[in-house]
């Protein structure tokens, strides 16, 4: 890996303004659509890929097998068995993520030119022949297990899912992707290859390949890779409306400091609004030490060392969370302060100077995202998955800093709800 980490050291070196990145679309022969960066002063290709769905397509009783079968994948394929997989992808230089979210799963592969070949074979049997062998299953099977039961035993995650089961039922978006202990422990062989048949599908697929490497080559190199796929995967899950009602509920445990989580209805990505809705975040609770809750409940009152709200756009429905902590005997007040600043917001909105360091924050932190092939071709398969427009890399900030005062505070008026919020507090909180 040393030659590959040395590889990479120097693309970051000669990486290109990522204002100047010149992105197009290519159509495989056999219809596979990517965006593609084409950057040859460095022999490396980073290839990204998404699939819709994720560990939401998990079928009735089998929750936490899409997420299992993803940490599969890298665990033998073809006549590799899980160290023959190792043995070969460390021999290539080469470099595979397999990650599964609610909403999909993520594959990210990064190969040097001169083993382009190679790597994407074995890339290809990861995802195509994967061998679920039962030794392989039984081991990552027991680390996931290990995780469940430490979640259980973190006050963050329990007053996550809490939030989730209260917002969301039985939707997937209720419970655990991963899970639960006897859901996972039941769960066999043929559920994974069940699993893997819904989820790695070409009906919900999206590409994006930084680097070295041309329209003409990649093209074929997709339908080499993804072509004996299945067509199509396992139905899309339903939208849902999260149940927000109002109030505080308590998670007791045994803590000295409380941890609390919040959340009201949120805005779809593609909503016109979405970056007068992000400023206005910026604002109230997304720009760290500058936000108006780090503010209020952190600097002038000390009840907290940190503070936050984000919106959460997802595929089947949209959130605006955020989470505090504090002593037991003050969680309280800072929820109290919360929700006062949410109102105050709601009615007053952000001032000038406010919505004038939040577009200047926002928009000069954007080009430092693209800081090398990886982080450009993970960027470039978001936008397709959100479908943004091809030219969204280098029109946003514009976007962003032609959203006006006036935008933002009827988004205020509009967005802002404090008597939807909803509280979920773990710990042994007084007075709440």
């Amino acid at each position: 890996m040393i030659r590959f980490a040395l590889v990479i050291a120097g693309f970051l070196a000669a990486l290109p303004a990522w204002a100047q990145t010149d992105i197009r679309e290519v159509t495989s022969p056999g219809g596979i659509t990517a965006w593609l960066v084409e950057e040859p002063s460095i022999p490396f290709v980073a290839l990204e890929l998404r699939f819709r769905g994720g560990t939401s397509l998990d079928a009735p009783g089998k929750r936490g097998a899409t997420s299992l079968m993803v940490g599969l994948l890298e665990e033998g394929a073809g006549d590799l068995d899980a160290q023959g997989f190792a043995r070969a992808t460390e021999a290539l230089a080469a470099q595979f993520g397999f990650d599964g979210s609610d909403d999909g799963v993520s594959v990210s592969a990064r190969f040097l030119t001169e083993n382009r070949d190679e790597a994407v074979e074995l890339l290809r049997l990861s995802l195509v022949e994967p061998r679920f062998s039962q030794v392989a299953l039984d081991r990552v099977r027991a680390q996931v297990l290990s995780g469940i039961r430490s979640r259980a035993t973190d006050p963050d995650k329990i007053a996550g899912a809490r939030m989730d089961a209260l917002l969301f039922g039985d939707h997937p978006y209720g419970s655990d992707p991963a899970g639960t202990i006897e859901s996972v422990s039941a769960l066999t062989r043929e559920d994974m290859i069940a699993a893997h048949r819904g989820a790695l599908a070409r009906d919900r697929l999206y590409v994006s390949a930084v680097g070295d490497i041309t329209a003409e080559d990649l093209g074929p190199l997709l339908d080499r890779l993804l072509g004996d796929l299945p067509e199509t995967g396992a139905p899309m899950p339903a939208p849902v409306a999260p149940g927000f009602t109002g109030g505080v509920e308590v998670v007791q445990f045994d803590t000295p400091q409380s941890v609390a989580v919040f959340a009201q209805p949120g805005m779809d990505q593609d909503d016109p609004d979405f970056f007068a809705a992000y400023l206005l975040n910026t604002v109230l609770g997304g720009g760290g030490f500058k936000s108006r809750l780090m503010s209020e409940v952190r600097e002038k009152r000390g009840l907290t060392y940190g503070v936050y709200s984000y919106l959460v756009p997802k595929d089947l429905a949209n959130l605006y969370m955020g989470s505090v902590s504090s002593a037991n005997d003050r969680i309280g007040e800072a929820i109290g302060v919360i929700r006062a600043e949410w109102a105050r917001m709601a009615e007053a909105g952000v001032t000038e100077k406010e919505l004038g360091d939040a577009k200047a924050l926002l928009t000069g932190a954007y080009p430092l995202r693209f800081d090398g092939n990886g982080a450009i071709a993970r960027i470039l398969v978001g936008m397709q998955v959100d479908g943004m427009p091809i030219d969204y890399a280098v029109t946003r900030n514009d976007r962003m800093n032609a959203v006006t005062l006036e935008d933002v505070n009827r988004v205020a008026r509009e967005l802002l709800d404090p008597e939807a919020m909803m509280f979920v507090v773990v710990g042994k909180p007084e007075g709440v």
